[in-house]
């Protein structure tokens, strides 16, 4: 085999592979939605057309495909986190950004779960998502603790898992759309100096 031969079966294999991962991001992202994220790994792969080896070779574990999925929803909160920093009302820039992540989960049933599981562990394939998340909500925090309208003791990690626990709340409870908000302004109630809605 000449080189250039296997310069050209190298980049097939790539280009092949490059298929195979879209095909698998796109069938996950359909399972997930409608099955919610304990959908079948097997019939993820089934549905791209390829084997679960297949899969696991591109996504080792189910939380390494569920980061990849959610990748577009995490870089849209992050780039509306930034948006938010120049608001001028720290705290309803805060409250606005936890209601835009409770959306988001709502979409994928079991994901708030899974955010919750690893938000403590930095080797999960789910920090990609979680830890930019994190980061982003304190520099949100911070603004409004500086402000004065949340007081100083409540942290980030914190906040992000009663968020995800709220997200939770409303998946089991879909016949109670406005719970979610209600738990919301429960929670800021509990970590404002001032009004829920308040800076």
């Amino acid at each position: 085999m000449t080189s250039d031969t296997a310069h050209a079966g190298a980049r097939r294999l790539r280009a092949d592979a490059r298929r195979n991962y879209e095909r698998l991001l796109a069938t996950a992202r359909t399972a997930f939605a409608e099955h919610g994220t304990g959908a079948s790994l097997e019939d993820v792969a089934r549905g791209a057309g390829v084997g679960i080896g297949t899969l696991y070779r591109h996504f080792p574990n189910r939380y390494a495909l569920m980061s990849a999925v959610f990748e577009e929803a995490v870089t849209e909160l992050l780039d509306r986190s930034r948006a938010l920093l120049d608001a001028p009302q720290p705290c309803s820039a805060l409250v606005a950004w936890l209601r835009d992540i409770i959306t988001h989960a709502g979409e994928y049933r079991g994901l708030s779960r899974a955010l919750m599981s690893a938000s403590q562990d930095a080797s999960s394939a789910l920090a990609p998502c979680s830890t930019p998340m994190r980061e982003a909500g304190q520099a949100l925090l911070s603004r409004a603790q500086e402000s004065g309208a949340v007081r100083g003791d409540v942290s980030i990690t914190d906040l992000m898992q009663l968020t995800n626990a709220i997200a939770l709340a409303a998946e089991e409870t879909p016949s109670d759309p406005g719970l979610a908000d209600r738990l919301l302004t429960l929670t800021l109630r509990g970590i404002t100096n001032s009004s829920p809605s308040g800076d």
